[in-house]
């Protein structure tokens, strides 16, 4: 069974997903969106095969594609979500799934409501290194502390400073540095742990709006979690899961790979396991899977895990004061 997929955007996010994508041999792209005909045809050029739209709501009528990618800019991710989903098509979204709780909750409820597949596409909890931390967590003891960094300066806060405010400093298209990068700290710890019982934020906002940095320290009664992120700093710290038997020590967050333990005793375990494939294959092949088995939903990129990382990341935004247009507070 063949999947055919339309995606949403030519950016190079798409471009990366599709070179994992067709790793799958039950992937098939049959169509390209973008405002922008020129710039459609001369993405769809790279892909043989591929019709180019550019009016989603015409691509998303089409019987030739099954399922859409979607990677637009955060800002429009709901909308298009939406469109596609009331279509009856099936929707792999980009992370952020949306620009705030609200407004993913109503594309869970379309989902819901249309019997289709809706998954976010973030590809960190999918990987063969996150399944290791969750296979040996364990192993740590009682879990006392989550800490999780991701801190990458970006080359566009360079034209920032020079006076020019590109897309990810911009806050009309959702962006900054929680929505980009925090989200790759925030959502493994909810998938491990859940929703945490307070959440308290702190930052540096820029003048364009949006946040350059930030902090999150949450709360989870007999544990707490620590989350740095920054696009206007570097970081190169690991990140870890304290527990009272041994630290696990992960050395990228946002894309596991080398995972150990290292035991009060001073005994380090090794757990990295090799990895095949680039690592948005495996959230392709989640959602290739659940396609196939008609599911409706993913157990780990689940719809609760998503909207409880929508809801922390809401709430610190509310207390950087980092509000959308889309916002309703």
């Amino acid at each position: 069974m063949t999947i055919r997929f339309g995606v949403v955007g030519t950016n190079w996010i798409t471009d990366r997903f599709l070179e994992s994508g067709l790793e799958n041999e039950d992937f098939l792209l049959t169509a390209v969106y973008s405002r922008s005909e020129e710039k459609g045809k001369a993405f769809a050029a790279k892909y043989a095969g591929a019709s180019v739209y550019t009016d989603l709501e015409a691509m998303a009528a089409s019987d030739e594609i099954d399922a859409v990618y979607i990677a637009s800019p955060n800002s429009l991710h709901a909308e298009h979500a939406l469109i596609c989903i009331n279509h009856g098509k099936h929707v792999l979204c980009e992370k952020p799934a949306a620009s705030n709780a609200a407004e993913l909750r109503s594309v869970i409820e379309a989902a819901r409501r249309n019997n289709v597949l809706f998954m976010e596409a973030m590809k960190s909890t999918l990987v063969p290194g996150f399944n290791i931390i969750k296979e040996n967590l364990y192993k740590i003891g009682r879990v006392r502390r989550y800490f999780a960094s991701y801190c990458q300066y970006s080359s566009r806060y360079d034209a920032f400073l020079q006076g020019t405010v590109l897309n990810a400093f911009n806050p009309a298209y959702s962006n900054g540095a929680l929505m980009d990068l925090g989200v790759y700290c925030l959502y493994p710890m909810v998938v491990l742990f859940g929703k945490p019982d307070t959440v308290k934020a702190t930052g540096v906002m820029l003048s364009s709006g949006v946040d350059g940095e930030g902090s999150i320290v949450m709360r989870y009664g007999d544990m707490d979690a620590v989350v740095m992120y920054a696009k206007i700093t570097e970081s190169y710290l690991p990140a870890e899961i304290q527990g009272e038997n041994g630290t696990m020590i992960i050395d990228k967050i946002s894309q596991p790979y080398e995972v150990k333990i290292r035991y009060r005793d001073g005994i380090v375990e090794e757990l990295t396991v090799p990895q095949t494939y680039e690592s948005m294959y495996y959230e392709a092949e989640e959602f290739i899977r659940l396609v196939k088995a008609g599911e409706h939903e993913s157990s780990v990129n689940s719809h609760a895990n998503s909207l409880a990382t929508a809801e922390i990341m809401e709430d610190a935004r509310r207390q950087l004061g980092l509000r959308y247009a889309s916002d309703q507070w």
